[in-house]
């Protein structure tokens, strides 16, 4: 049977990859948590004034800033390419 994972070291990330997460890096993880406190309360703010089509648009943001705060941080403690990590 044939193996098709992918090992750490195995595939490298591109340049944009590698840019972008420099500059999310940049941001403390508390930015991702208070953008997604900050989308529920614009939600229930605009339901209470009845724009239920505002409150769908804001509260949906939550859960992707949720997920990049999860990315951000995985980066930060796992660095973004294992290959160059090992070199180090």
């Amino acid at each position: 049977m044939t193996d098709y994972r992918v090992r750490a070291g195995d595939i490298e990330e591109d340049q944009v990859t590698s840019l972008m997460e420099s500059y999310s890096a940049q941001l403390p993880s508390s930015f991702y948590l208070g953008a997604a406190g900050a989308s529920i309360i614009l939600s229930l703010i605009a339901k209470l004034q009845g724009k239920n089509h505002n409150a769908l648009f804001f509260g949906q943001w939550a859960a992707p800033f949720l997920l990049l705060g999860i990315y951000n941080k995985m980066v930060k403690l796992h660095g973004s390419d294992a290959i160059y990590n090992e070199k180090d």
